[in-house]
C-alpha cells in the first residue's frame, strides 16, 4: 500500500456489496475532498468485523470483487485494514487516531446511520466522533440519507434477506447491478447432459451468499472473454434423482466446448421457479424446455449489465 502524504477526507464502513447507498456516501466523500482539494479515501477490512466474533454472514462480495466495485466509483484511494483481535480492541478515538497519524485523514464523512468502536458496552454516537474529531484535529460529519430509500432502509442485510427469498429483480435494483456469483467449473453428476441440458457445475466460495434454491435466468462471462452467454441456472439438490447435496448447475445457451477448470461469472436476472421433484427424467425435461423459453424471454426483456469493473461478484 502507497503512502499517504497528502491530506484526505474518508468514510470507512465494510461496503458489502458496495451496493446504491455505498455508492451514494463515496460521492459524498469525493465531493467534499474535491471542495477542499484533498484526496478522496474509502477505509475498509479485509474481512466482516462480525466475522471474528463468530457472527459470519454470507458475503454478497469477495474482497477483490469489492475493490474493484470501490475502484469503478471513481475513488482515490481504497485502504484495507487487516481486521484482528488488535483492531478490534482499539476504540473509537484510537482508530480515528490511526486514520490521522497513518492515512493523513484530516475529515471523516459518517454513513447515515454507520458506528463503530464501543466504550464499556456503550454503542457511541456521532455526538462522540466529533467530540474526538476536535481533539484529533478531524472534522467528522454524518452523510445525508440516500434519497430513494424504500420504506424499510437500504443495507447489505437487507439485500441478503431478498436473495434468500429469491427477489432477485429487488435485490438487484438496491444492488445497481445484477447479483453475481464467480468460480470455478467442475465435474457434476452429468444429469443435465443425458436429459439434454448439459450443465456447468460451479463451485463458489464458501462464505458466498447463494440465492434461495430454484431456476434462474442468468447471464454468464468466462474469466477470458468480453461478451456474456445467456443461460439458466439450477440452484439445488436434484431431488428427482434422490437427495444430494446443493449444487450450482449452469445450462449455457451456446456450444463452448471443455469448459472444466475455467473460471465462470454467472450474473442472476430473475427467478423461474421453486425446485421441484418430478415423476420421471422425462418429466423434468420437459419443464427444462419450457424454463429455457422462459429465460429467454426474461433476457431477452432485460438489458442491465453489471459495472465492467466489478461486475458485481
Amino acid at each position: 500500500m502507497p503512502a499517504v502524504t497528502a491530506e484526505a477526507v474518508a468514510t470507512v464502513g465494510t461496503f458489502d456489496g458496495v451496493h446504491r447507498g455505498h455508492r451514494f456516501l463515496v460521492e459524498r466523500v469525493m465531493e467534499e475532498a474535491h471542495r477542499r482539494q484533498s484526496l478522496s479515501m474509502v477505509v475498509t477490512f479485509d474481512r466482516p468485523p462480525s466475522s471474528l466474533f463468530g457472527r459470519e454472514k454470507p458475503r454478497l462480495t469477495t474482497l477483490d470483487d469489492k475493490l474493484r466495485l470501490l475502484q469503478s466509483t471513481g475513488i482515490d484511494i481504497v485502504v484495507v485494514l487487516q481486521f484482528d483481535q488488535t483492531m478490534a480492541r482499539l476504540s473509537a478515538y484510537q482508530f480515528m487516531e490511526l486514520l490521522r497519524d497513518k492515512f493523513h485523514v484530516s475529515c471523516m464523512i459518517i454513513g447515515f446511520n454507520n458506528r463503530f468502536g464501543r466504550r464499556n458496552d456503550i454503542p457511541e454516537t456521532l455526538f462522540d466522533y466529533v467530540g474526538y474529531g476536535r481533539q484529533l484535529g478531524v472534522d467528522v460529519m454524518e452523510a445525508p440519507p440516500y434519497g430513494a430509500l424504500p420504506s424499510d432502509g437500504l443495507s447489505s442485510s437487507l439485500i441478503r434477506n431478498h436473495l434468500l427469498a429469491g427477489h432477485i429483480a429487488e435485490a438487484n435494483r438496491l444492488l445497481g447491478y445484477p447479483y453475481t456469483l464467480s468460480g470455478t467449473i467442475a465435474h457434476g453428476y452429468h444429469v443435465g447432459t443425458l436429459l439434454g441440458f448439459p450443465t456447468a457445475n460451479l463451485i463458489v466460495d464458501a462464505h458466498r451468499l447463494v440465492p434461495m434454491a430454484g431456476v434462474y435466468a442468468v447471464r454468464c462471462r468466462l474469466s477470458d472473454a468480453d461478451t456474456t452467454i445467456d443461460g439458466m441456472m439450477n440452484i439445488g439438490t436434484r431431488p428427482t434423482f434422490g437427495t444430494h447435496e446443493q449444487t450450482l448447475e449452469v445450462n449455457l445457451f451456446a456450444t463452448l466446448g471443455d469448459l472444466y477448470g475455467q473460471h465462470l461469472e454467472v450474473s442472476f436476472v430473475d427467478r423461474l421457479r421453486a425446485e421441484q421433484t418430478f415423476s420421471s427424467p422425462e418429466a423434468l425435461a420437459h419443464q427444462l424446455a419450457l424454463d429455457k423459453e422462459e429465460s429467454l424471454m426474461k433476457l431477452r426483456s432485460t438489458h442491465t449489465q453489471p459495472p465492467s469493473e466489478g461486475r458485481g461478484s
